[in-house]
């Protein structure tokens, strides 16, 4: 863990729990394309930086989950370094505690008041194309978070940042977080089309060819709403809905992804919601959905 792998010329990520990419500006400065998890991830990325006699000048955040901006607060203050971030995440990312709260729908209780919901804050900027260095591209790609993106670097590597997971991901969690269906499936599919020398996912193994992978996302997205269209032939409220998926998926519930999978389960609703095929209606002072 936290090994230094390159992939191109100047382009290298960290192995970490979520991908951190790393850009050679020149001989001594480096810029980060997200941070870990926690303040021992920037520790470590601190480590690294030092023995290969390194700079951190920037960090550029994909989006705001914990897992992705937890480094920031100690790397900033260590080295100084600018941190962007963009749209709504950047204002995640220097109010952190707009993450569990979000989640949870109120304020979190102290189970979800921990570093993988609620990374430090850190003194970040808006995210623009200005503030990119030279070659750079911002890749828009939401659904998963609220303005997540994506880069391209010169050496023509695509980091995606959370915008797919592997097949062990899949079979093992099921339901992945989603903050909106219908633009995650968008993004899937322009990510579908993407050539590039080398992508480099979060949570996936890097690879040259990405369209089979992004295809089993879609796949499961589709299959999930199926099986809640399916499940609201009978008039549900959002807990009952909630509990035939985890037996259904056979999950493990707890607090963290009681909210993790809630949250994505109410995006689901909306999404289908929106598309007409699912209803509501209330009875006895309940909600409850079915099909259409």
């Amino acid at each position: 863990m936290f090994e230094l792998n390159q992939v191109a010329a100047r382009t290298y990520y960290i192995q970490s729990p979520a991908k951190i990419g790393l850009f050679r500006l020149s001989e001594r400065d480096v810029c980060l394309i997200d941070s870990g998890n926690d303040k021992d991830a920037g520790r470590k990325v601190r480590q690294l930086l030092d023995a290969n006699g390194w700079r951190l000048t920037a960090i550029y955040n994909t989006h705001a989950n914990a897992d992705h901006i937890g480094g920031n607060r100690y790397l900033q203050a260590q080295t100084g370094c600018r941190i962007y971030a963009p749209g709504i995440d950047c204002a995640i990312t220097r109010s952190p505690i707009l993450e569990p709260a979000f989640l949870y729908g109120g304020f979190p209780c102290r189970d979800l008041r921990h570093k993988f919901l609620l990374a430090q804050e850190s003194d970040a900027r808006e995210l623009t194309p200005a503030a990119l260095p030279e070659g750079f591209e911002i890749l828009p790609l939401p659904g998963h978070f609220f303005d997540m993106v994506g880069f391209r670097t010169p050496d023509d590597v695509v980091f995606l940042a959370d915008c797919l997971s592997s097949r062990e991901t899949l079979e093992k969690y099921q339901i992945g977080f989603l903050y909106d269906v219908a633009s995650y499936l968008k993004t899937l599919e322009a990510v579908k089309s993407m050539q590039a020398a080398v992508f480099v996912p979060s949570h996936a193994a890097a690879c040259t060819q990405i369209a089979p992978l992004a295809q089993l996302n879609i796949d499961k997205v589709l299959e999930i709403a199926e099986r809640i269209v399916a499940l609201c032939r009978e008039p549900l409220c959002f807990e009952e809905i909630l509990q035939r998926l985890f037996t259904a998926y056979a999950l493990t519930m707890n607090f963290e992804q009681y909210v993790l999978v809630g949250s994505t389960v109410r995006s689901y609703l909306a999404w289908l919601r929106d598309a007409g095929r699912l209803d509501f209606l209330f009875d006895g002072g309940r909600m409850l959905w079915r099909s259409v």
